[in-house]
């Protein structure tokens, strides 16, 4: 049904083989979100709690997933299934920290609601943008197959929120790796307030399974013994032949998507038809009806479940509210993790171009690393489209070196949920343009996860960038600015062989999510003899490419190389510094040069407006200006889209008006 219009009642429960303690369990699982959203709307009137995402009508699902799981089992929730939380133990009197925004918390106070997940009750958490969590289950489901566990994770979405791409990817991810994830979509025909019939044309999520090469099975959102009994049966055949099956539980919401939206767009007669198939209610009936629940019972698990509710509210609303606390604040953004900086073990060195250093440095972390999966398109048998990757199938094997559909979100969501496993990750982009398509798992998943809730990205995304190569305006982007402004990522974008290898072995090493760029035009047209062992170079240390007195140049990548050129042409005796690491950047290096010579311009191959040298100028102005003999200058490319035509591409890229403005500085 596209929009359930009428509910279909009464709700037929069969209790198959199930025992009367199993059915009772059930029951004050099913209770325990339904007092406390009881709750927490009269906290809501009262403004003691800011906002409420409703489930009622819907608890049977998240009750009957979460009771049929094993309680190791990953769950990824979304906004209507406090039930996850409640039936996996989730200490009450955190829970509602965390709905007030209370240090006790699990976001302690950074996050709201439900945006938060828990490793020790095995629960991901979402966020608003809902869809891309489908793709951190891949990733669980993947590591569990690597990992040889016969274990299920269990994933929920809307109807809703099925329109977005990352659901299509997560799906197709899935069934081309056959990966062991219950996809469960709660239909309750609304996505806000837009009828399922605005969203998709059509009739049910069970025709969709079959598109994606998975099974699909429709069950009654509001029945706790067909939800219970079918997850728990699915689970129990998937743990034994790993697959994805696509659940769709047809249930409706009864309240406002949040409180404040009402319900005002529901028709009465459609609302009217649900209330007849309210699932505490019915199961409460069936119980009694039926002489498993009587009237001492349940009186004594209703008291049971109020006193722990209040009881939980009371700790919460005893404590005190967040002090912030800057260093916390600032320090709690990464995982903790000291760089031990490793020195080559021989002598032994060999002349390498700078792709063979990208590839040198992936197979020894390759070696080193047993739980470092490689992803990507094409980096299989294919070795990759700049060869980087060539013959790692036949050393690691195609689990470790894994080709990847066309679906960059939902590789890096999956490199996610192969961190939370602890698995380390390693994500190809095909071209470093190409990751807007991936955007929001890294500013908003990749980046937040550990100043959220405390769980880290242990994943580098290798980002082939750069322009000079005549590969127009989607091939040659240098997109570094784009993630620059975004805290909770490291950037390194190295501009020689020794750095390339170095730079890339640690920040494999560091659990924390990094961005690695690599400019396309260097990888075969620069060599330098290199150490063969494996060894890092510092992160957040610039390099002192070339000493001088009379100008600054700050710079990066490719701008290294131009640069060297550029000084050497015109004969002034200036500093080239590389600053290797772009987030974070070394201040004291930069400062350093700056006083010494009093005059500074940075190089950036990327547009100038909005760039990363615009920051560091700016930096330089605020902390080092009475130091300065001239105006902080900068240059890069022009504000336009890479052109294809090499002639306008040599326009495009800064190297000629950087000669120039060099001159114009040094005659300043």
């Amino acid at each position: 049904m596209t929009n359930p219009n009428v509910a279909e009642s009464p709700i037929s429960f069969q209790k198959g083989r199930l025992k009367k303690e199993t059915l009772l369990k059930l029951y004050e699982s099913l209770l325990m979100p339904r007092r406390i959203e009881e709750k927490m709307l009269i906290l809501l009137r009262q403004g003691k709690i800011s906002k409420w995402f409703s489930g009622w009508g819907q608890e049977a699902i998240s009750i009957g997933a979460v009771e049929a799981l094993a309680q190791d089992e990953i769950i990824l929730p979304m906004h209507r299934n406090l039930g996850v939380f409640t039936g996996r133990q989730v200490p009450l009197e955190r829970l509602f920290a965390q709905f007030q925004g209370k240090k006790s918390g699990f976001t302690k106070g950074r996050d709201r609601s439900f945006h938060f997940g828990s490793i020790e009750h095995h629960i991901v958490g979402m966020i608003s943008h809902l869809g891309p969590q489908m793709a951190i289950a891949d990733g669980i489901g993947l590591a569990h197959r690597l990992s040889k566990e016969r274990k299920v994770c269990l994933v929920f979405t809307g109807d809703g929120a099925s329109s977005e791409g990352d659901f299509h990817e997560g799906l197709n991810v899935a069934a081309v790796w056959k990966l062991p994830v219950i996809f469960v979509v709660e239909h309750n025909g609304y996505g806000l307030s837009t009828p399922s019939d605005e969203q998709f044309a059509f009739k049910q999520f069970i025709d969709k399974g079959p598109g994606y090469g998975m099974e699909s099975v429709k069950i009654d959102g509001n029945n706790i013994l067909e939800v219970y009994q079918t997850i728990h049966k699915l689970a129990k055949d998937i743990r034994d032949n790993p697959r994805p099956v696509l659940v769709e539980a047809v249930t409706f919401r009864m309240r406002g998507h949040e409180e404040a939206s009402g319900t005002k767009y529901v028709p009465k007669q459609l609302m009217d038809s649900w209330a007849l198939k309210d699932p505490v209610e019915n199961y409460e009936q069936y119980l009694e009806e039926n002489g498993f629940l009587t009237l001492e019972e349940k009186e004594r698990i209703n008291k049971k479940i109020k006193e722990a509710i209040n009881l939980g509210l009371e700790k919460a609303f005893g404590e005190e509210n967040i002090k912030p606390n800057l260093e916390e604040e600032l320090n709690d953004v990464f995982k903790p993790f000291t760089q031990k900086i490793i020195a080559p073990s021989t002598d032994s060195k060999t002349e390498k171009r700078f792709v063979d250093a990208i590839s040198d440095a992936l197979k020894l972390s390759m070696e080193k690393y047993s739980n470092l999966v490689l992803m990507g398109q094409d980096i299989g048998t294919y070795g990759g489209v700049f060869k980087i990757t060539d013959g790692f199938v036949s050393q690691f094997g195609r689990a470790r070196v894994r080709n990847t559909p066309l679906c960059e979100s939902a590789i890096i969501g999956a490199a996610l949920g192969l961190s939370i496993k602890g698995y380390k990750a390693m994500v190809e982009m095909q071209f470093a343009d190409f990751v807007s398509v991936g955007f929001n798992q890294i500013v908003n998943n990749l980046a937040k996860i550990h100043y959220r809730w405390g769980q880290n990205a242990d994943v580098v995304i290798r980002m082939p960038t750069g322009a000079g190569v005549a590969a127009g305006p989607f091939h040659s982007q240098s997109n570094e600015a784009w993630f620059f402004h975004t805290p909770g990522l490291k950037i390194v974008y190295p501009s020689n062989p020794y750095d390339a290898k170095g730079l890339l072995n640690a920040a494999i090493e560091d659990p924390n999510p990094y961005l690695y760029f690599e400019h396309k035009a260097l990888y075969r047209s620069l060599s330098e003899t290199i150490p063969d062992d494996y060894y890092t170079v510092e992160i957040g240390k610039a390099n002192l490419v070339k000493t001088g007195s009379e100008v600054s140049i700050i710079t990066y990548g490719m701008g290294v190389h131009w640069a060297k050129a550029t000084v050497e042409e015109i004969g002034c005796d200036a500093d080239i510094l590389d600053l290797r690491t772009l987030s974070p950047w070394d201040q004291e290096a930069v400062a350093e040069s700056v006083k010494k010579t009093g005059k500074v311009i940075f190089l950036q191959e990327d547009c100038l407006t909005g760039g990363i040298g615009a920051e560091i100028c700016a930096w330089i102005s605020e902390h080092c200006f009475e130091f300065l003999d001239a105006p902080v200058m900068r240059e890069g490319s022009l504000d336009t889209p890479v052109p294809f035509a090499p002639t306008l591409e040599k326009n495009f890229l800064p190297v000629q008006r950087f000669g120039e403005k060099l001159k114009d500085l040094l005659a300043y």
